[in-house]
C-alpha cells in the first residue's frame, strides 16, 4: 500500500474529529486529528485489511484491552509496544455500537401503528434497541411507559409525533453477520468498550448494562448471515396478525452503494413498515444535504421526517 492509502486513512481521521467533538468525546476528537499525523499508527493501520482500518475499531479495540489512551502520547505507545494484541481484536471483532436510546426515535416512528407489531432489526448487534416496549421515556419531561431501568431522556423540536403509549411487539428478530450476545460477558464488555469517552459516557454505560440485562433475561430470535439474504427469512418468523417493521440504525454506510441499493429495493417491495436511523446520503434517495456529518436522519418507507442526534438524546422534526 502506497501514500494514497495513508492519505486516505488520514482524511478518515481527520473527518471523525467533528463527529467525535460533537458526540461530545473530547479525547476521540483529540486522538483522531493525532493519528493522522502519526506515522507510527498510520504504519499500523496500513497493515489492516481496509474495513478493518475505522477509527471506532481502533480506538473501541484499544478501550476492549486496557481502557482509552490518556492522550495522542499514550496512544503513539501502546501501538507501537502492543500492537499485537491490538490488531488481533480488530481483526476478530466489528465496530457494533448499541445504543438503546435510539428506541427513542423508532418509538416516534411507530407512534400511529395501530395493534401488536413485530420487530426485525438488520445490524441488530446485541438487539438491544429490540426492546422498546421495555424501556421508559421522557420527551421534554413528557413521560411515555412506566418507569424502566432503561430511561431514555429526550429534548425534542418542530412538532415530534409523541406517542401516549408503548408499542405492543409481539416478536423480536434480530440480524447480524456476527451477532453479539448480550448474556456472554466479553461481548457486553466489548459493547461498552464502544462508548465513546466524554461527559455523557457514564450515563451511556449505565444503559447499556441495563438493557443487556432486559435482552439477556428474555432473549430476541437471532438470524446470523447478510442482512439482504437473511431478510425474507426473518419476516416469514413474524406471526401473522401483527405489522412487520424492519429498522436499522448506522448500518447501510458498512454496505457497498450498490448493495445498499440492493437493500432498499429489497424492503420496499416487501409491504412492510421501515424505519431507517442512518447518516445523511447513506440511504439511497435520501438527501444528503438534510443533516451534517454529526448527525442521522430518521425516514419511514423511504421518506425522511427527523434529524436525530447519533446516540440519542434529541430529535428534531422536520
Amino acid at each position: 500500500m502506497g501514500n494514497d492509502d495513508r492519505s486516505r486513512i488520514a482524511k478518515e481521521f481527520r473527518g471523525f474529529v467533528a463527529a467525535a467533538a460533537a458526540a461530545p468525546s473530547p479525547l476521540y476528537a483529540e486522538l483522531s486529528a493525532a493519528v493522522a499525523e502519526d506515522d507510527v499508527v498510520l504504519d499500523f493501520l496500513l497493515d489492516l485489511p481496509g474495513p478493518k482500518q475505522q477509527p471506532m475499531l481502533l480506538f473501541g479495540a484499544i478501550a476492549f484491552l486496557d481502557g482509552p489512551p490518556a492522550g495522542p502520547d499514550q496512544l503513539h505507545s501502546v501501538i507501537r509496544d502492543d500492537g499485537d494484541r491490538i490488531r488481533e481484536v480488530m481483526l476478530s471483532r466489528f465496530t457494533q455500537t448499541n445504543e438503546p436510546a435510539r428506541c427513542a426515535a423508532l418509538l416516534a416512528a411507530l407512534g400511529d401503528t395501530e395493534g401488536p407489531v413485530g420487530l426485525v432489526e438488520v445490524g441488530s448487534s446485541a438487539g438491544l434497541c429490540l426492546y422498546p416496549d421495555r424501556y421508559s421515556y421522557e420527551f421534554d419531561g413528557r413521560p411515555v411507559g412506566a418507569r424502566s431501568a432503561v430511561h431514555v431522556v429526550t429534548t425534542t423540536s418542530g412538532g415530534v409525533p409523541v406517542p401516549d403509549r408503548l408499542p405492543q411487539v409481539s416478536a423480536r428478530i434480530g440480524v447480524d453477520q456476527n451477532p453479539l450476545d448480550p448474556a456472554d460477558p466479553d461481548d457486553r464488555a466489548w459493547l461498552r468498550a464502544l462508548i465513546w469517552p466524554g461527559p455523557n459516557a457514564a450515563h451511556r454505560l449505565e444503559r447499556l448494562d441495563a438493557a443487556a440485562g432486559i435482552a439477556a433475561g428474555e432473549p430476541a430470535t437471532v438470524l446470523t448471515g447478510d442482512l439482504i439474504d437473511q431478510l425474507p427469512e426473518a419476516l416469514d418468523r413474524l406471526p401473522p396478525d401483527c405489522t412487520p417493521v424492519v429498522f436499522h440504525t448506522a448500518v447501510l454506510a458498512y454496505l457497498e452503494r450498490t448493495r445498499r441499493e440492493e437493500f432498499v429495493a429489497l424492503v420496499k417491495s416487501l409491504g412492510v413498515r421501515w424505519v431507517a436511523q442512518e447518516a445523511a446520503g447513506i440511504v439511497p434517495g435520501i438527501d444528503r444535504d438534510l443533516a451534517g456529518a454529526e448527525s442521522f436522519v430518521l425516514s419511514v418507507d423511504g421518506r425522511p421526517v427527523a434529524v436525530t442526534a447519533p446516540h440519542g438524546g434529541r430529535i428534531d422534526w422536520l
